[in-house]
């Protein structure tokens, strides 16, 4: 239970004016807890564990986005 309570401490955390390594731990540290958290669903298989991971995996997409950069247009 303290995973998922350090998971749902982390989604609330605030994501703005980040520097770039900031955002490097940020993505790495949800990574970490994504992974985690898919170990107790495998075992548990409860639903609000899945939707936890779905949340996560969508602030990890959002800042590596950002990491990356725009695509440059042909």
């Amino acid at each position: 239970m303290e995973l998922i309570n350090k998971a749902l401490e982390f989604e609330k955390r605030k994501m703005k004016s980040l520097s770039t390594s900031d955002r490097v731990k940020i993505s790495r540290e949800a990574k970490a807890l994504i992974l985690d958290l898919n170990k107790i669903y495998i075992e548990r298989k409860d639903q609000k564990i899945m939707d936890l991971m779905k949340r996560l995996t969508l602030i990890k997409r959002k800042v590596e986005k950002r990491l990356k950069g725009a695509p440059l247009t042909a």
